[in-house]
């Protein structure tokens, strides 16, 4: 009989983990809150309490290619990074071709999850619900917590003294949606993330003035890499991550900041960060070193204080006028629906083994999914995390000792502080390819470079020098995929497909600049032979 597991929520960890359920004969049962599936991607004009929250512009900042589903490539037609509505429009396919709505019950909330009274035999758990009122209550074998990290906002007052005699209107980020209403006004966003960036540059196009106030300051890059690649695509591949591993940290931090000032020097636009050495997620924003140059944001350092209509800040410098208040400052979690002593929240941290089991369970039937800030797209990470857990549920795969996985979550913690420091905003902070690795190695899903040199090496050079996209982990082991390698193999293809909307004529073997260097190069060996003739 096919172990029933209890799914939470319909968002991007729940739809992944659905499919990995029914891909090892698992009985999923999915609740969603809400009226639809696709959670903090589905954009709502009105805030709800419980529900994440996005602005109507919010574009990804990983590419299709690095952020598909191992076995399901975006369509070629859709543009390299997309609007969120797009990337609903994908999961939505997603959805109808594994057919995974039949699985999800809707406009239910789950209330409660609570060991069963035979826990320590039998792993089981009590999931209580409730819909249209009335409170169901049923057993499942096991459970995936992939309710999501964005739906508690932080808004830290104690740190801005004089708060309350502002008179302005101020308000988190996870309430924004739009510019309409905040034409001419002097805005002051706090933070200097992804969001706050994106805010601060759209407001400034309607605002009077923009300015953005951060403590730690970021390093701030494009979407558009090399040859006008996605970033992603260059950045995220098995060759650099070793680089990362072997060359001494010094080594690598010079040529981190090296590659983040090639675009425009941070200093000069008060982004340097105040500690540059460390790993953090850079800001992706393609337009804020734009807004600063032009004028239309202000980079400022941390608030001191704040009066009835001005903001003082560190440095002694005042701005005036202030109208309104944007704090981009994250979001803490929690899990209200489990007991405390199941996934406790200390610190604004959760101790969980590789960022998803609960070490101190008798039986591992409990995991949470999505619950994790890779240096990459969250979406394949997840997917990974969702094959795994599947597996430990049907005894497929074990997990260590307690004691063992401790230890691991002891270690994993340190490494995360010295590589990416104690902001708040750190705290699921991990590094993308060697934990997308650790996963597939527990399945057997790891590709082997080295095996496939030998045997197809044309394969072996794109999967280590090229980007280190999901297909890779459908080549070998469970959940194998026959359109793996072809995915792999064309991939430029599709990167390439939205770009070409005009046709152009075919260029040419030898292009004009190419003809120019090698008559350029002719002429200096030709004055060079002169010269050597009139000595």
């Amino acid at each position: 009989m096919a172990k029933k597991v209890a799914v939470i929520g319909a968002g991007v960890s729940g739809l992944v983990s659905l499919k990995c359920c029914v891909d090892e004969g698992l009985e999923p049962t999915c609740f969603e809150q809400t009226e639809d599936i696709g959670g903090l991607w589905r954009f709502k004009e009105n805030v709800e309490d419980g529900q994440a929250s996005i602005y109507q512009s919010v574009i990804t900042n990983t590419s299709k290619e690095m952020s598909c589903f191992s076995d399901f490539p975006m369509p070629e037609d859709f543009p390299n990074f997309l609007h969120n509505s797009k990337l609903l429009e994908y999961f939505r396919i997603f959805a109808r071709k594994f057919d995974l709505l039949k699985y999800i019950q809707f406009q239910t909330t789950v209330l409660s999850v609570k060991k069963h009274t035979d826990f320590s035999s039998s792993g089981q758990w009590e999931v209580v619900t409730e819909s249209n009122s009335k409170k169901q209550s049923a057993v499942f074998d096991a459970v995936m917590v992939c309710s999501g990290h964005h739906i508690l906002p932080h808004i830290p007052l104690e740190s801005f003294p004089g708060i309350e005699r502002f008179k302005g209107q101020y308000f988190h980020s996870r309430q924004y949606k739009h510019p309409e209403g905040l034409e001419g006004k002097h805005i002051l966003v706090i933070g200097l993330g992804n969001s706050a960036s994106d805010i601060a540059v759209e407001l400034s196009k309607k605002a009077a003035q923009v300015f953005i106030s951060t403590r730690h300051g970021s390093w701030v890059m494009g979407r558009i890499s090399e040859d006008g690649y996605p970033w992603d695509i260059v950045f995220q591949t098995r060759f650099r991550s070793m680089l990362r591993n072997v060359l001494p940290q010094i080594v690598q931090k010079w040529m981190i900041e090296r590659q983040m000032n090639q675009c425009f020097n941070h200093e000069n636009y008060g982004l340097e960060p105040q500690n540059k050495y460390l790993m953090k997620e850079p800001v992706v924003n393609d337009n804020l070193p734009s807004c600063i140059l032009y004028g239309a944001i202000k980079v400022k350092p941390r608030v001191k204080e704040l009066i009835e209509t001005s903001a003082i800040f560190e440095d002694g410098t005042v701005e005036e006028n202030i109208d309104v208040i944007v704090f981009a400052t994250g979001y803490t979690f929690s899990f209200p629906f489990l007991e405390d002593s199941l996934v406790k929240v200390e610190d604004k941290m959760v101790s969980l083994y590789k960022y998803m089991f609960p070490p101190h369970l008798e039986k591992s039937t409990l995991a949470c999914i999505g619950l994790i800030q890779p240096l990459g797209s969250i979406f394949p990470t997840a997917e990974l995390q969702a094959r795994w857990a599947t597996r430990v549920f049907k005894g497929l795969c074990t997990l260590p000792s307690e004691r063992t996985m401790m230890a691991d979550i002891i270690k994993r913690n340190e490494e995360r502080i010295d590589l990416f420091g104690k902001s708040q905003s750190q705290t699921l902070q991990t590094n993308y390819i060697e934990y997308l690795d650790e996963l597939a190695l527990e399945i057997g899903a790891k590709p082997d470079i080295l095996s496939l040199l030998l045997k197809n090496p044309k394969l072996a050079v794109k999967l280590y020098f090229g980007p280190c996209n999901s297909y890779q982990y459908r080549l070998t082991g469970p959940g194998q995929w026959k359109g793996a390698k072809r995915a792999i193999l064309t991939q430029k293809q599709r990167i390439l497909k939205p770009l070409k909307t005009r046709t152009l004529k075919a260029s040419s073997d030898f292009p004009v600049s190419f003809l120019l260097k090698i008559v350029g190069l002719l002429a200096i060996v030709v004055a060079l032979f002169f010269r050597l003739q009139w000595f």
